[in-house]
């Protein structure tokens, strides 16, 4: 089963798609903060990550940049989710080693895609 670790803080979001992942077949684990996301990919060894970018404690660039830096975790997919669509937001989450970008509201069938692409390597 294909684990996916879902960093969000918001609990309406991470419930609505913690839920929709699990009918789909995944194992989703969840950390509600940048810190905790971090420390769960190293804990919980997911697939892929889909890591919200506006996050208390640490926000989801340094969290990224930081299992992008660490080369026990370094290879697992990191999709950036963000509500705050502003321009360049998808360069600066690319550059902090997202290996893809999405916008809030989740367009869930494109999110999938996304996931299914980057799991499949392609």
């Amino acid at each position: 089963m294909t684990k996916v670790l879902l960093v969000e803080d918001n609990e309406m979001n991470r419930d609505m798609l913690s839920r929709r992942l699990q009918r789909k077949g995944f194992e989703v684990a969840i950390a509600v903060d940048g810190q905790a996301g971090v420390d769960m990919a190293t804990s919980e060894n997911p697939d892929i990550i889909l890591m919200d970018l506006s996050l208390p404690v640490m926000d989801g660039w340094e969290a990224t940049r930081r299992i992008k830096s660490d080369g026990t975790i370094s290879a697992i997919p990191v999709i950036a989710l963000t509500a705050h669509a502003m321009q360049g937001d998808e360069e600066k989450a690319l550059e902090a080693g997202c290996d893809d970008y999405d916008t809030k509201p989740v367009n869930f069938k494109r999110l999938l895609e996304k996931m299914q692409k980057l799991l499949d390597g392609s």
